[in-house]
């Protein structure tokens, strides 16, 4: 009877997994339609728009080269490229690309010699991207149909990962950690920026679907977040840049009751943007030729690889 009984909890497990990723693919092909604004003032592109805050989660990229507009969908939790250490020839794997924003800064910093592929499984965010790419003429970077979570990538041949707020949408974070080891090259690395957790969010907050596709209540804690990615065999992982993110109350008051609003501000749940760095095989050769992982040190709250911190 016990083994018939995990056997149900695991096909339920699964049908919700796969149900949670069919609701996120479906809020992504509308957000991928949608005005940068309404995306940046919400959660992720996925809640009603705050009046009161025109930026929740995302970093400014306008400035920084390789910036292209139309691939600027007012999304992410961070600027994983500006900490990725790319150099000229790498190959890039991009998680989650949306309409390519991350994948076109990349493409500007591995050059002409170098390749990005972007991975994302929303058939209009692929539409987008390939559109965007066809506008800028790059001929070496891509874009692929695919669930991170079982990457179309040849085992050990990427030098770089970059993700921006995505790993949060994953049911099976684990999953995605594990592949991303496998594609990457002895000695290669990832910075990801995501959304984690400090503490338990409200009931009201983690059931609703939009709070989950909008980037808040499918994060998970943050030393869980951190411990996944050792277990998964990487190593040196390094906060890079952390930042809080806070709710506007006129997104909260939809799920919350104003007592709720009062005592979630009150207590001890932080929702946070980390950008995290690590390396796989950082004994190898390659590695050894990297640089010490770049933090920002005016804006964050950062920790060294084997401090203990991590």
């Amino acid at each position: 009877m016990q083994n018939l009984q995990n056997s149900d909890s695991t096909i339920d497990s699964q049908a919700q997994e796969i149900a949670l990723k069919e609701m996120v693919r479906e809020r992504y092909d509308r957000i991928a339609t949608q005005e940068k604004t309404l995306n940046a003032a919400s959660c992720c592109g996925a809640t009603v728009p705050s009046n009161k805050i025109y930026n929740i989660m995302m970093d400014d990229y306008s400035t920084i080269e390789g910036y292209a507009q139309d691939a600027d969908l007012g999304l992410g939790c961070g600027l994983p490229t500006e900490f990725a250490h790319i150099k000229e020839g790498d190959t890039v794997l991009d998680l989650g690309s949306g309409a390519g924003n991350d994948c076109f800064v990349a493409r500007h910093l591995t050059g002409a010699n170098g390749k990005v592929i972007g991975v994302d499984f929303s058939d209009k965010m692929l539409e987008k991207a390939r559109l965007n790419v066809e506008k800028l003429g790059y001929n070496n970077v891509e874009f692929r149909k695919g669930d991170i979570e079982n990457l179309p990538i040849t085992e050990a041949s990427i030098d770089v990962i970059v993700s921006n707020c995505v790993l949060n949408l994953v049911p099976n974070k684990k999953a995605v950690f594990s592949q991303m080891y496998r594609a990457l090259k002895k000695g290669g690395h990832f910075s990801i920026s995501d959304v984690v957790l400090v503490g338990e969010l409200p009931q009201n907050l983690r059931k609703d679907a939009e709070m989950y596709a909008g980037c808040v209540s499918g994060a998970i804690q943050k030393n869980d977040y951190l411990q996944a990615i050792k277990e998964a065999g990487f190593e040196n992982i390094t906060i890079q840049k952390e930042k809080t993110i806070s709710i506007p109350d006129d997104i909260l008051e939809k799920y919350l009751s104003e007592k709720e609003i009062q005592d979630f501000k009150k207590g001890e749940v932080g929702i946070f943007s980390i950008t995290v760095f690590a390396q796989k095989d950082p004994q190898s050769e390659p590695a050894k030729r990297l640089f010490s992982p770049k933090k920002d040190t005016k804006n964050a709250n950062t920790c060294a690889p084997n401090s203990g911190c991590c």
